[in-house]
């Protein structure tokens, strides 16, 4: 009996050999459609093949697509665990053309395959065909031999393939096999065709059409082939099981389930058992695509099925989480078909019990509350809706908890006055936000995450994807176009754009679709999680509804993430060589430099500059993986996480950690940083490059800031410094090891001349190098005033002494020509400071020299002007208040 794996091997094999290229599987959110929460066939990422926008090396593929169908029009999740074939999560096998084979080799590849490599005995296989392809019915009739009665011609949609209302379309063929006779159930097209009898097991679409508005068609000029075959199905036909989940690898999950709860897998809990199965591949490929719970869009209905997963573990009797133990066995069961799996086992069993904590706290506790409302309530009445959204509100118990939870009992709840008390809160929020700048007018925002919700957010994962314009806003208002040019602010349903936010800034790229592209100029965090993208429309413009490509600016982006990642480094290398006190008071990652500030209160030294450097460069050379985890605030902190100033938490944060120590943090003694932290890193610490820090400068009082350099910004920086280091040894005339020694050489020559022509010049001015160098008597004092040049304001005090000392008593004023200003200086004996203070006389002299104040002491004082044609003047104002 083929395991599942085997069966998955085998249909890709048997395409490969005949020249399909393997395609690995998309992700489970579709990145180029963004019409589409999940991805729920194999043709959605060949999407843009189909209809021509894109072009790749290969004509022909063949992939095992993982599929969600848990939201929008593709919901079965009601139906898991009570039915035989109903999933949330499943593989789809397939094999598609793009403009190269057709029905005449699609038809035999999937007859081959089935009758001879799977060895499905062909008595037990028919096939439908829509009624006007006359085509598909002979080459069926030609390759397999079946008759009339075993090529069902089905006139309805149901073999019918289109891609939307317009575009690509076109017949299928359906292959089903007969269980036998003893299961009751008809063939395709019968009154009993809703049996388990006739199962289909593979779909083969004909893509040759295209449909336009006027309900006309066309033949497409380049002809497909999309098929589709669900591995469970197939699965159970080729393991002799008419239900999926006695497969092998389903099987293997239910006892897994069985073991850790402690009961029997096919007793009274197996249908608990069956929901818990097939939840744990959904979320944990969920999760390792990179949707995390949340209470909006994707994260939403993920949360939907961990808590419908976690409710049948209650049902079972489990105290304690249990669906993070399961992931191991999933990952033994699927991890070699799909390796993401194991490389995001640790965040899935992080999440998973993250989750089921919380909900076995809410589920405990809203239960308790949801009886004594009940109490209150006449036996069967309705749960008033103001009592259920207190339970959300207040104790985090959401609405379809409590509808489950009465339904049980026989009751329902108020849906009405839920949505009203919604309603009222959501008022109470809109008036007490207030933005600032082009978010000042918030009611705009407030309206369309109203009526569209939050943006999911792709970019941790992808720099590339397709959204959907949602909404165009110019000046506060929706406007229904935005013209070629014209700037705005643009909403989509999904974005791989990161908006500005915890010191990080907002992306910026492009916009394509058909007919042209704009540019994406800023991205910003409105109220209720909208992404709001200020942008330039290009060619066409653009209008609500329009599907666009969106892609970041790769080589910003990439700056960015280095410069936020350092500043991570940064941080603990700080606290490292500081000390604890050591805390975020804000930041800048821009992808020019980063910008960090921390509470410190005197600058740094050269020294600790030099090593907190030398740390960050060390765990960027480590190149060690940076890991991404999601705990609640307090685990978070507990394990010794750095929350980021100004960042407002909610019951969950990204938590990322990177670096090895010898000595560290968290659960395993080794981790160097660990932060709470939404914005986008880079992969490994390696990617940083390198780290150059600037600097250190005040911020405000007791806080510091030091700004550096990442990466090919940093490169420059040090490549700039050599060619001004070789540039200052060439014209030194000194190899750049010895330009340190030559510079003290000069320096310490130029000391010496300075202090040497100091000398001369005072010994000229001394010897009355200038003009008025004899004393005078003035007001009944010597009174010696001299007009200098070719000397500095700084050489006058010097100067000021020796000719007082040759004076034995009177006052001195000097002026220094220096270039047009003026320096002057004013002195006088100790037996005269009494009489006459030299201040007064430098403030007489400054005022006629352009200048104001100047002071000292009563012997000895100086100041300046801006004027030092005017030094006669001064000099006769110095006399005039020695004369009294």
């Amino acid at each position: 009996m083929p395991s599942l794996n085997e069966i998955r091997s085998t249909f890709l094999n048997y395409f490969e050999r005949n020249g399909h290229q393997v395609v690995h599987s998309s992700p489970l959110v579709p990145r180029n459609d963004p019409t589409l929460m999940f991805t729920n066939s194999g043709m959605v990422q060949f999407k843009n093949l189909f209809t021509g926008l894109e072009t790749r090396d290969y004509r022909r593929a063949t992939t095992s697509q993982k599929c969600v169908r848990a939201g929008g029009k593709h919901n079965d999740l009601d139906n898991v665990g009570y039915t035989a074939r109903h999933h949330t999560f499943f593989e789809m096998l397939g094999n598609f053309s793009f403009g190269d084979y057709f029905k005449d080799q699609a038809i035999p590849f999937a007859w081959e395959l089935l009758t001879r490599d799977f060895d499905i005995p062909a008595d037990r296989l028919l096939v439908t065909v829509y009624h006007t392809d006359e085509e598909a019915a002979a080459i069926w009739k030609k390759v397999a031999g079946l008759p009339d009665a075993r090529i069902i011609r089905i006139p309805t949609s149901d073999n019918f393939w289109q891609m939307g209302p317009t575009g690509p379309c076109g017949p299928c063929t359906e292959i089903f096999f007969d269980h036998g006779d003893h299961i009751w159930g008809g063939p395709p097209g019968s009154p009993e065709e809703d049996g388990d009898r006739f199962i289909e097991i593979w779909n083969l679409v004909f893509m040759q059409n295209e449909q336009f508005e006027d309900g006309s068609m066309r033949a497409l000029d380049i002809q497909s082939i999309d098929t589709g075959m669900g591995l469970e199905r197939i699965g159970a036909l080729l393991q002799g099981k008419h239900d999926n989940y006695d497969t092998d690898l389903m099987r293997a999950l239910i006892e897994a389930s069985a073991n850790v709860s402690s009961t029997e897998p096919d007793g009274s809990g197996n249908v608990h058992h069956r929901v818990i199965a097939d939840h744990l591949r959904s979320t944990a490929f969920l999760i390792a695509d990179g949707v995390m719970p949340s209470n909006d869009g994707r994260g939403y209905v993920l949360r939907r099925i961990m808590r419908r997963a976690m409710r049948h573990a209650h049902l079972l009797g489990a105290k304690d989480p249990m669906m993070h133990r399961l992931v191991p066995a999933l990952v033994t069961q699927m991890g070699a078909a799909y390796p993401e799996l194991g490389r995001a086992q640790a965040l899935i069993e992080e999440t998973l019990k993250l989750e089921e904590t919380r909900f076995i706290q809410t589920l405990d506790r809203g239960l308790r509350l949801l009886e004594d409302e009940l109490g209150k309530l006449p036996e069967g009445a309705a749960l008033p809706g103001a009592a259920a959204f207190r339970l959300y509100d207040t104790y985090g118990f959401p609405l379809d908890l409590t509808q489950d939870a009465l339904r049980e009992e026989g009751r329902t709840v108020d849906v009405d006055g839920f949505e009203a008390a919604m309603a009222q809160q959501k008022a109470k929020a809109r008036a007490s936000w207030s933005g600032s700048g082009e978010a000042k007018d918030a009611a705009i925002w407030f309206d369309i995450g109203e009526i569209h919700g939050a943006t999911d957010f792709l970019g941790y994962d992808t720099e590339i994807a397709e959204g959907q314009v949602l909404t165009l806003v110019v000046d506060g208002k929706a406007v229904d176009t935005l013209d070629e040019g014209a700037e705005g602010w643009m909403v989509v349903n999904q974005t791989p754009f990161y908006a500005e936010s915890g010191g990080q800034v907002g992306d910026t790229g492009t916009y394509l679709k058909p007919d042209g592209a704009g540019e994406i100029l800023d991205t910003r965090k409105m109220p209720g999680g909208i992404f709001a993208h200020r942008l330039r429309a290009g060619k066409g413009g653009l209008k609500p509804g329009d599907a666009l490509e969106l892609r970041v600016d790769h080589a910003r982006r990439s700056a960015i993430r280095a410069n936020h990642s350092a500043t991570h480094l940064i941080h603990e290398a700080l606290r490292q060589t500081l000390g604890d006190h050591v805390a975020q008071k804000g930041s800048l990652n821009a992808p020019e430099r980063l910008r960090f500030d921390f509470s410190h209160a005197k600058a740094l030294s050269a020294g600790e500059l030099a090593t907190v450097e030398a740390e960050v460069n060390r765990f960027i050379r480590q190149n060690t993986a940076v890991e991404t985890r999601i705990m609640t605030p307090d685990d978070a902190r507990a394990i010794g996480a750095q929350a980021l100033f100004g960042e407002k938490y909610g019951d969950e944060v990204r938590v990322v950690s990177m670096g090895r120590a010898a000595t560290g943090k968290g659960a395993d003694g080794q981790t160097w940083s660990i932060e709470l932290c939404g914005g986008t890193h880079v992969k490994q610490t390696g990617d940083i490059g390198l780290c150059v820090v600037m600097g250190d400068s005040a911020s405000s009082s007791g806080v510091r800031r030091i700004e550096a350099l990442t990466g090919q910004a940093a490169l420059d920086h040090l490549i700039a410094q050599q060619n001004r280091l070789n540039a200052i040894g060439e014209a030194l005339r000194a190899q750049p090891a010895d330009i340190v020694d030559r510079v003290k050489g000069l320096l310490a020559e130029r000391k010496a001349m300075e202090a040497e022509l100091a000398n001369l010049r005072r010994d000229l001015a001394m010897a009355g190098g200038g003009t008025s160098p004899e004393a005078r008597e003035v007001g009944g004092l010597q009174f010696l005033a001299q007009i200098l040049t070719g000397i500095s304001g700084k050489d006058l005090p010097p100067l000021i002494d020796e000719h007082k000392a040759r004076m034995g008593s009177g006052a001195v004023l000097l002026i220094a020509d220096t270039g047009g200003k003026a320096a002057v200086a004013a002195g006088v004996t100790d037996d005269l400071t009494g009489k006459v203070s030299a201040v007064d006389l430098v403030r007489a002299a400054v005022a006629e020299l352009g200048g104001k104040g100047g002071g000292g002491r009563p012997d000895m004082a100086q100041g300046g002007g801006k004027d030092a044609a005017n030094a006669d003047a001064a000099i006769k104002a110095a006399e005039a208040v020695l004369a009294g």
